[in-house]
């Protein structure tokens, strides 16, 4: 194997690659490059080898496709701005539940005084602490 094969292809790539060859030559499949009877009989028409001499001479036209991570740099920029102190994040979430709250009367889910009723006791609750 040549050093620029080494760089080109892991170990466990390389295994595929000539187990995948290996599998097809021993079903059959036509040769790459020609090989000597004397060579085939030295090789004891082991179907590993052959694929293994493909490979080194560079014939097999085989490539290989990695998937590449993501860029999530993006992503984890914009999650780093939204930082809040939390005086911003409680302001956040009590105009979130008058939304709330405004929505249920609309929709005829809450009576008007089941609100001035939470409303009183999350006013006096809020003084009690």
């Amino acid at each position: 194997m040549t050093q620029e094969q080494q760089h080109e292809f892991t170990r466990y790539e390389i295994a595929r690659i000539l187990g995948a060859r290996a599998l097809q030559i021993s079903m059959d499949a036509p040769l790459l490059m020609k090989i000597s009877e004397d060579e085939l009989k030295g090789m004891r028409y082991d179907s590993i080898k052959i694929a293994e001499k493909e490979f080194n001479s560079g014939v097999l036209p085989i490539s290989v496709k990695r998937p590449m991570p993501k860029k999530a740099k993006d992503k984890l920029q914009a999650i780093r701005e939204d930082k809040m102190d939390d005086e911003k994040i409680a302001e956040k979430e009590k105009e979130i539940e008058k939304e709330i709250q405004e929505n249920a009367e609309e929709m005829g889910l809450v009576n008007e005084n089941d609100t001035d009723n939470a409303m009183e006791d999350m006013s006096s609750g809020s003084e009690n602490e």
